[in-house]
């Protein structure tokens, strides 16, 4: 399936992804370059909310920009293969090596602003992450490696406890979201 049909065959969990993917679709329909950061205004990025086996604990990462605990994830940079996109940043940011979708299916949806800032010297003004997760399974023994340009630590947390790290406000009620869908996915 593409990833536009991906997209408009989500059933969203609530209200907010009801208007973020008619957004995100929108946006879709009405830009050629959604999928590349030359789009200063916003552009398709894929992350990964990512679990161990028993989905007890989740693996989230110290991010320089935010300065918080977070997901994984990156920009598509043209590519339309979402899942690929998180896999590939899940294992890059963490070094994880056994990691495997829970799903093929978008776990959420989310329209994510983005504050200006600093990165590799470069000036990022204010955008939108028009954003899609996936829900990823990993093998905790596997060993974290920190990617220094991007996050200062790698660690797995309680799934019951993570929100207790998460100092970006904004990010709270997206992760508050995942945790009561795992929670109903998995329990």
């Amino acid at each position: 399936m593409n990833y536009i049909d991906l997209i408009r065959t989500y059933e969203p969990f609530n209200e907010q992804e009801k208007v973020d993917q008619k957004a995100i679709l929108k946006f879709i329909e009405q830009t050629d370059d959604h999928l590349l950061r030359t789009n200063l205004i916003a552009h398709l990025t894929s992350s990964s909310i990512v679990l161990n086996k028993t989905h007890t604990k989740v693996l989230f990462a110290f991010h320089n920009i935010y300065q918080s605990w977070s997901w994984l994830g990156g920009h598509l940079d043209g590519d339309r293969n979402l899942l690929k996109v998180a896999l590939k940043e899940t294992r890059e940011e963490t070094g994880i090596k056994h990691v495997e979708p829970f799903s093929d299916d978008i776990f959420m949806i989310d329209v994510v602003y983005v504050k200006n800032h600093i990165k590799n010297g470069q000036q990022v003004g204010d955008h939108l992450h028009l954003n899609v997760t996936f829900l990823l399974i990993a093998d905790e023994s596997d060993e974290l490696v920190i990617k220094k340009d991007e996050n200062q630590d790698v660690r797995w947390f309680e799934l019951d406890h993570v929100l207790d790290y998460i100092s970006e406000e904004r990010m709270i009620p997206i992760y508050k979201k995942a945790i009561e869908k795992i929670n109903i996915l998995i329990k």
